[in-house]
């Protein structure tokens, strides 16, 4: 079911890639040497779309759609080679990898991993990982920690904003986020669709409200249940400018002033908390998204980010719309770059 004729159309949505600002460092008027690091960068394993079939992956989203359906690494490498990309960190988008069955989550875990690494291998230094997890089956999940990290080398982990009707920072989920503390992980979350939230709307994608929902559901739930605190090694990312938190920051964290046992959990409080936390620019490089981000934190927290291939902006008008924002090249720099080798050092090897 895998498409042959990726590239061709990778080929058509690169058109004007390049914004102003690369123009100007590229020299004697060339193409720039891809710099960008892509933290929200998707792929579809074969294996994976073999075993789901393309109407129960793509249900959250409303249907089939031929792009990703079409998706090709090597597609993939030449649409980054176009948009200054030199490096895509891989991970599975929604629904992930979790249907109800242990046996079946574990599998499709590790197909999906294992084509992550095998792709990373085939085109050397243009593609990272984000390896998926099982969850809420957390013995195969830690499992999984083990071989993702220690043998195929994953730079970080991709886990789903929920997991049936239940949110990360709930006390079960506790032993994977200890695991991933003690190893200086990564974690990247992508937002998903719980059941309690699907088909509310006449014609409407589920995914078009209750992704950015999500999203803030799994923020509070970690915030308030102190893992934000605990977790101090870990580095965590949130997708599309972080949803809504940026804009409920204020009410967010205003819980604390009315619950003594909550405000105990956090004792530096909950706005440092959010603060802390790294925010991608997938489907986000607007003025009226960015600029609540940063009324939050600085440029050291924000990560390019695409969602290629399902986003509706393209990887160019992610790029083009950094560029247009005023940051300076400074800035532009961490953000596109030199936060993502920051917080996984191990994509520089």
């Amino acid at each position: 079911m895998m498409g042959t004729n990726g590239a061709g159309r990778y080929r058509t949505l690169a058109c004007g890639c390049f914004a102003p600002a690369d123009a100007a460092r590229s020299s004697g008027g060339g193409a720039l040497r891809p710099h960008r690091i892509d933290v929200h960068h998707h792929i579809l394993p074969p294996g994976y779309l073999a075993a789901l079939g393309a109407e129960k992956i793509f249900r959250q989203a409303g249907g089939v759609y031929a792009g990703p359906l079409e998706w090709t690494p090597a597609g993939a490498v030449e649409l980054m080679d176009q948009c200054g990309v030199a490096t895509g960190i891989a991970s599975v988008s929604a629904p992930g990898t979790w249907f109800g069955d242990v046996a079946e989550g574990r599998k499709l875990s590790r197909i999906c991993n294992e084509y992550a690494a095998r792709i990373s291998s085939d085109f050397p230094g243009r593609f990272g990982s984000f390896a998926a997890l099982p969850l809420p089956d957390v013995e195969g999940s830690l499992r999984e920690i083990e071989y993702a990290f220690d043998t195929l080398k994953a730079d970080g982990i991709c886990l789903m904003t929920s997991y049936g009707n239940r949110w990360p920072g709930e006390k079960e989920f506790a032993p994977v986020f200890e695991e991933l503390n003690r190893r200086n992980a990564t974690v990247f979350f992508h937002p998903t669709v719980a059941p309690c939230s699907m088909d509310l709307i006449t014609d409407v994608p589920d995914s078009v409200i209750e992704f950015p929902i999500d999203t803030m559901r799994a923020v509070v739930s970690l915030l308030y249940s102190g893992t934000f605190t605990r977790m101090r090694n870990t580095k965590f990312i949130f997708s599309h400018t972080g949803a809504g938190v940026p804009l409920l920051a204020a009410r967010i964290s205003g819980l604390v002033k009315r619950n003594k046992q909550l405000a105990e959990r956090i004792p530096d409080g909950p706005l440092a908390e959010l603060k802390r936390l790294y925010y991608d620019t997938a489907l986000s490089a607007r003025p009226e998204l960015l600029a609540p981000l940063l009324q939050l934190v600085t440029p050291a927290n924000i990560l390019f980010g695409t969602d290629t291939p399902w986003g509706s902006m393209t990887m160019a008008d992610t790029a083009a719309g950094l560029a247009k924002h005023g940051f300076s090249p400074a800035e532009l720099r961490l953000i596109e770059r030199e936060n993502a080798l920051r917080i996984m050092p191990g994509l520089s090897r």
